[in-house]
């Protein structure tokens, strides 16, 4: 997919500026070796809409369109339509053709996204015949959509019956953006960042919520849902991007024959105009819900202190800012970690902070989370005295050089989203009327920074004094918790709702009965998709291509070298086997994980070591990782189950990314309390602040956690479980247990006799990075295990034998005679919305039947599941998927509704096994599946999936092979078989409000 000499690009650089193509003029070309791309800039005759197209060698081609989105009311006008576009068009007439493309194509990304200030439409396919599908559903979305009423109603928000088929039922608010955003602002930080910029820019549309504030949604009537449109939609207002090695023209002509051909040009009038500075500083508070998970409840408060900085399409200015930024928030070397983090004043910085290049002026925060109210003053003055002595002392040298070597870094290393991350990366700039171009010329930014440090040593310095010490436009908000928020929050919506009805009359209440009972027909309504173009099973490639690797060993620890394009990065991995691990240190292993490579090691104190890293390595980590065996649901396979270090570097850095390496096997840094405990606090927030936000993947891990011994050891890493005991590890007055505990773990997993690696770097490199290995594994011989070690393989299950020796500890081997069983799991969380998630038992990857199963989980979510839980429901999403770990699990997202959910999974596996779906359904299922299966792989990443899992190129093979003879006949069978009461061993959890039904279910467990 990638190659260094970039035929695309060559090709490009051949348009000359003048250039007239399909109603397009050439208006730049530019190559830019950094990104091994070329970029060509034009404009549209006609209406005036722009155009960049970036060509390069990568096959994962995307489309996006923008729009500049500047609402002035919070009824969250650019995000309802957003929704509501993607519901049909003029040449698309079916209901949800966004949703249905899902299934009709070999996308590797579909969506859209709504900003502060504009809409973007993304889409990115490895099918030239795709990408041409796609772009005619995207464009005729976007400029011709049917907004009708009916999907305003179910996207937006609509007065509603709960139970729509019973008149004499109380009316509630509905609708699938409404309930998004009661979701989204039950996440304390998403609240937090909201109340920032609207207060920060309070002048134009920044001080309103693009995404919609729940109780000022039903104020947003249709008709200004479609005088939006016509407004904002339109190809004057418009920047469009394309990305990859598929040719310019051919998407210049579809979208000129498609869309702009039938448009005059108008003054959009969309522009920001610039926030009037303040001539003095501001302070505001706002509140928020109490956090249950808090690592402390008695410290819940927030406080941050934002700057107004100057407009974002000063490319180097903006350049500078953000590496200002980093200079000053970034790692334990940075003044503001030392200052704010280290005192433990909070557990971390606030949800908002660094440099925002977001809106059309950026911003600067900085401030602390999970701090007591007492501390405020001092939090405030320790802010302004770094300023101080940073303006006084600047930084070092080696710093600085750090963050230019992570910036070549990043140029170099190659994502499979590639051109995703472009489109993100221009989209502000250019939405103000910047120059992408010059953004992307990221080399020169270093040049002339460079530049500007020789030519004045106080450069930095300087524009701290300016943008800091002497702006006057600044804003110190904070934030506690109230206790009665949430119940406020009810309140609120309760009169908003009841203002709403004392208007009706009693012909009303009849027409939003009978409008209710004609949206959910519609809902139930079988469509007619045929006018949607859609890939055939026959476009997908029979095979896949093999990816070559070569098996070797350094020292006594197996090897798997793969030769890729790596543009001059080494990759390294290494898996380190929990076979020994005795199970009381189970839960300390996440732990162990995130503080081994921060706490200095060998004769680096923490902050050397984080500076070498940053001056040696493209970054170092470690962490948990559970594979399932892929034949059997019961086994433990030791080399699966483990932790797993991974590096990068560039090749001059090899001995250095192994020495670090090393010292962190040899003589890792355990005893410092103070350094520990501000890790842990931090590490115990983040995942308390996560779960609002992927609840979902928590209520799937939980659902999941008495099913499989796999299921069960990611609940204990990465599950609830893991968030309560990180929660319990903060509360400790003394972490003196911890510090001993951490080196008993170290003794187990850093060993090299419980060790594979892996190393991923081109050709000429090989044989450097493995004489490099060689000597690093020699190095740390001394961790080996003195008696002998577990073989890392498929542990057998037997009875257990007192006088084994293996090192296996006995209640790792009383595991394997796991036995599954059956649990319904409650966590009462503070949240107005649910996550449900309901896990079946099923099998292995290996199995005849997985294929059927993996088609079944898409099919059932895109056909039934959608329709129950997001259209009839409101959730934001539902569906079911198939995990490698075998188990089938159904989950909804940001819900209103709990039992109708539960209700939505069984009457799922009763449409399955009623077999009442065509052909046409089944094969757009295995669009879906084969869009995952073969989506892109980064050189960085190939062969990792063998080294990883043990799942081959061959087995691969096979599975695809299965995929492609699934019939009704077998999805049927599997959901009879699997997924039917009483064949079924399943587990259920929920995440949610107070639920007084579930509390009196004695078949809950409530936590």
């Amino acid at each position: 997919m990638w190659r260094l000499k970039s035929t695309s690009a060559e090709r490009a650089l051949q348009y000359q500026p003048g250039q007239k193509i399909y109603g397009f003029t050439v208006k730049e070309v530019a190559a830019v070796p950094d990104l091994f791309l070329t970029a060509v800039k034009l404009t549209h005759d006609k209406t005036g809409a722009q155009y960049l197209h970036a060509a390069r060698d990568d096959a994962n081609n995307l489309f996006s369109v923008q729009f500049r989105t500047t609402p002035m009311d919070s009824t969250g006008v650019p995000h309802i339509l957003e929704h509501t576009v993607l519901c049909g068009s003029e040449r698309y007439p079916c209901r949800d053709p966004f949703f249905k493309m899902l299934n009709r194509s070999l996308s590797t990304f579909m969506n859209a996204f709504t900003a502060s200030d504009y809409t973007m439409y993304p889409f990115s396919t490895q099918n030239g015949k795709d990408f041409q599908n796609l772009l005619s559903v995207y464009l005729d979305a976007v400029f011709f959509p049917s907004l009708r009423e009916q999907d305003f109603w179910q996207e937006g928000w609509r007065l509603e019956n709960e139970n729509p088929t019973d008149p004499s039922s109380r009316l509630v608010f509905k609708g699938v953006v409404f309930n998004e955003m009661k979701g989204a602002f039950s996440d304390n930080e998403r609240l937090y960042a909201q109340h920032l910029q609207n207060k920060l820019y309070p002048d134009h549309t920044y001080s309103v919520v693009s995404g919609g504030e729940p109780l000022a949604i039903p104020d947003l009537s249709w008709e200004q849902l479609k005088h939006f449109h016509a407004t904002h939609y339109h190809p004057s207002n418009a920047r469009f991007f394309t990305y990859g090695d598929l040719p310019l023209e051919q998407h210049l002509k579809q979208i000129e024959e498609e869309a702009l051909s039938k448009f005059e040009r108008i003054n959009p009038n969309t522009a920001v105009p610039p926030q009037p500075h303040w001539s003095s500083p501001r302070e505001d508070h706002v509140t928020c819900g109490p956090d249950a998970l808090a690592p402390d409840q008695a410290r819940q408060n927030t406080l941050c202190v934002s700057y107004l900085l100057g407009d974002i399409t000063d490319t180097f200015e903006g350049f500078t800012l953000s590496l200002l930024s980093s200079l000053m928030i970034s790692g334990p070397n940075s003044p503001f970690y030392k200052a704010l983090i280290e005192p433990k004043l909070g557990t971390d910085f606030s949800s908002v902070v660094g440099y925002d290049g977001s809106t059309k002026e950026a911003s600067f925060s900085i401030g602390l989370q999970g701090m007591a109210e007492e501390d405020t003053e001092r939090v405030k003055q320790i802010i302004s005295q770094t300023f101080d002595d940073i303006i006084e002392s600047g930084f070092e040298e080696e710093r600085i050089e750090a963050l230019l070597h992570k910036i070549e870094i990043q140029m170099k290393h190659q994502s499979t989203n590639f051109g995703l991350s472009l489109a993100s990366y221009i989209a502000s700039l250019w939405n103000h009327d910047g120059d992408p171009v010059q953004l992307l010329q990221i080399s020169s930014s270093v040049t002339k920074f460079r530049q500007a440090l020789t030519e004045n040593p106080r450069f930095l310095q300087d524009k701290v004094k300016h943008y800091f010490k002497e702006n006057t436009h600044r804003l110190t908000l904070s934030m506690s918790p109230d206790e009665s928020y949430l119940e406020k929050q009810a309140q609120a919506e309760e009169e908003k709702l009841q203002k709403k009805i004392q208007t009706l009359t009693d012909s009303d209440r009849n027409e939003i009965y009978k409008k209710g009972l004609e949206l959910l027909a519609a809902q139930s309504k079988t469509q007619d998709a045929s006018c949607l173009p859609a890939l055939k099973v026959s476009d997908i490639e029979p095979a896949i291509p093999i990816t070559p690797v070569q098996m070797g060993s350094a020292g006594c620890v197996p090897v798997q070298y793969c030769e890729q394009p790596t543009n001059g990065l080494v990759y390294f991995r290494a898996m380190c086997s929990l076979n020994t691990l005795p199970e009381d240190l189970r839960l300390y292993v996440p732990l162990f994980c995130s503080v081994i490579t921060r706490m200095g090691s060998g004769g680096l104190d923490y902050r050397q070591q984080a500076q070498q890293m940053e001056l040696r390595t493209g970054g170092m980590s470690v962490s948990t990782q559970v594979i399932p065996d892929s034949t059997q649901l019961d086994m433990y396979e030791g080399k699966y189950f483990g932790v797993l270090l991974s590096s990068s570097c560039l090749e001059r850095n090899l001995p250095h990314m192994f020495q670090l390496w090393s010292d962190i096997f040899n003589s890792p840094h355990f005893d410092d309390e103070e350094r520990l405990r501000v890790l842990v606090m931090s590490s115990a927030q983040e995942l308390a602040n996560g779960i609002s936000y992927s609840g979902h993947m928590y209520a799937m891990t939980r659902s999941g956690r008495h099913l499989t011994p796999a299921g069960d050891l990611q609940e204990s890493f990465g599950g609830m479980e893991q968030v309560k005991f990180m929660k319990r590890i903060a509360e400790m007055s003394d972490l003196g247990q911890v510090i001993r505990t951490l080196p008993r773990i170290k003794k187990h997993l850093l060993n090299p006799d419980n060790m594979r690696c892996a190393v991923n770097a081109t050709p000429q490199k090989v044989s450097d990075t493995a004489a490099q290995l060689d000597k690093f594994i020699k190095d740390i011989a001394e961790n080996r295990r003195e008696r002998k070690p577990v073989r890392p393989n498929i542990v057998e299950v037997k009875p257990l034998d007192p006088s084994d020796s293996s090192g296996l500890s006995r209640k790792l081997i009383a595991e394997l005679n796991f036995q599954p069983f059956q649990m319904k799991t409650f966590f009462p969380m503070p949240f107005p919305i649910n996550f449900v998630s309901e896990s079946i038992r099923t099998v292995p990857f290996s199995h005849e039947d997985y294929a059927s199963l993996c088609v079944l989980a898409r099919m059932m979510t895109a056909k039934f599941l959608h329709g129950e839980i997001r259209e009839k429901g409101g959730a934001y999403g539902g569906g079911a998927r198939m995990g490698g770990g075998g188990l089938f699990s159904f989950y909804s997202y940001r819900d209103p509704n709990t039992a109708q959910t539960l209700s939505a999974f069984r009457k799922g596996v009763d449409w399955a096994k009623s077999g009442q779906f065509t052909q046409q359904d089944i094969d757009e299922a295995k669009l879906s599946v084969f869009s995952a299966v073969d989506s892109p792989v980064a050189p960085a990443d190939k062969g990792m999936s063998r080294f990883l899992s043990g799942v081959t190129d061959e087995m691969k093979q096979s599975h695809r092979e299965r995929l492609f003879t699934v019939t009704h006949e077998s999805l049927v069978n599997a959901a009879h078989r699997y997924l039917g009461v009483g064949q079924r061993t399943c587990g259920v959890a929920i995440l949610g409000p107070e639920n007084e039904a579930i509390k009196k279910d004695p078949s809950w467990v409530v936590k």
